[in-house]
């Protein structure tokens, strides 16, 4: 029924519905969510101001098309969230959904790709990564435990530098490598391995873990600067950089003795650091990684062992 006041022009239910195209049940559903106003007449059934009635489910229906959920439009109805907050919150949900769902894709298609007496071990391990953001958690939380006790500050920038992100749109050899990542650094004996690697001989005896990382930090560019160059190995500036950051951090000089202490116990030959940092390169493209870096120091400081 239409009853025209000097008020408004009012609407049933049944109207509402009509003229919005919906069912009945679906504005009733709008109206018991509250995202719907109505009053009730004389004879107790709901009605509806026309124009601000037909506007609101009107808007209602296009954020529906859009994909937003009810509780995000309750929230913009009521003034709690601006439309262009809900609709961007929206457009990074769906990223990340795509995100998922690209991995999942090339997940499906790496097994299908297996030679049939690898599928099980290669849906094993693409199944313990789960997706690239779970990946990505162990990554990060891996590289955490090896870089304490630095400060938070300094462990978030090198794991923006050196922690590949999970691709975007992965083919099947990225999501196969992301994923023999994440499983390499779920065994906690990769701990260990990593941190001989990173702190060198006897890491009780440093004095300034903070300093000795900002100081190895500048060596390490200095390295990727002469990888890039193609230079090989080699005694120099920044081998000597390298082994005088650890001197100093332990109250010691740079000697014979003291470099084949930090040859001592090494684990750069380990292959399972060989094989991340290989990983690493593969979802990095054609950055030089801090691993290549270290690899490159090591060389030269056992080069310089042998020929002394």
């Amino acid at each position: 029924m239409t009853d025209n006041t000097q008020a408004s022009v009012v609407m049933s239910i049944g109207e509402l519905a009509r003229s919005a195209g919906l069912a009945v049940r679906t504005i009733r559903f709008y109206c018991d969510e509250g995202i719907l106003e109505s009053r009730r007449s004389a004879g107790g059934h709901r009605i509806f101001d026309a124009e601000a009635a037909t506007e609101r489910v009107l808007l209602i229906r296009r954020l529906r098309a859009l994909g937003l959920g009810l509780g995000a439009i309750t929230e913009v109805l009521h003034g709690e969230r601006s439309l262009e907050e809900a609709i961007t919150a929206e457009s990074a949900r769906l990223d990340v959904e795509f995100r998922s769902l690209g991995w999942r894709r090339a997940a499906l298609r790496a097994v299908e790709a297996a030679a049939p007496g690898q599928r099980a071990s290669r849906l094993a391990l693409l199944a313990a990564a789960h997706d690239g953001v779970a990946a990505h958690d162990c990554l990060v939380q891996f590289w955490r435990r090896v870089l304490d006790p630095l400060p938070r500050g300094d462990v978030e920038m090198w794991l923006c530098g050196n922690v590949p992100d999970p691709p975007a749109d992965p083919g099947v050899d990225e999501v196969v490598a992301y994923a023999e990542l994440a499983a390499l650094v779920a065994d906690r004996a990769m701990d260990s391995v990593v941190r001989q690697q990173f702190w060198r001989y006897r890491p009780d005896l440093i004095r300034d873990r903070h300093g000795l990382y900002i100081e190895m930090g500048d060596v390490m560019c200095d390295v990727v600067s002469r990888i890039s160059e193609g230079a090989r190995p080699r005694e120099g500036s920044e081998l000597d950089g390298f082994v005088n950051a650890h001197a100093d951090a332990r109250g010691e000089r740079d000697s014979r003795r003291f470099r084949a202490q930090l040859l001592a116990g090494a684990t750069d030959d380990d292959q399972r650091i060989h094989r991340y940092w290989a990983l690493t390169d593969q979802v990095l493209g054609d950055r030089v990684t801090v691993g290549r870096a270290h690899n490159w120091v090591y060389k030269a400081l056992a080069d310089s062992a042998d020929a002394h």
